[in-house]
């Protein structure tokens, strides 16, 4: 089970990168391919490395289809790859 941030968002890049680039991927998609057994304990690191990753621009946080602030949301949300149109 990957426990460090690194590792987490490189797994986070990969998932995103096989899949098309409107597709987005959800909190608990992404724990369970880092650890189908262990994945609820990885939620915050999943969500850590998420929002470092928004910050550095490599991806974007949705929230009920609509792109949020990786500083300020709640609830159920899914990432997906920038946009580049």
């Amino acid at each position: 089970m990957p426990a460090d941030i690194a590792a987490i968002e490189a797994t986070i890049q990969r998932l995103l990168a096989g899949h098309e680039i409107d597709r987005t991927l959800g909190a608990m998609e992404l724990a369970q391919a880092l650890s189908p057994n262990d994945w609820p304990q990885l939620l915050p690191l999943v969500r850590k490395a998420a929002v470092e990753l928004a910050l550095a621009g490599r991806l974007i946080i949705y929230r009920k289809g609509k792109p949020v602030d990786p500083t300020d949301f709640k609830g159920v949300w899914r990432v997906g790859l920038p946009r580049h149109d």
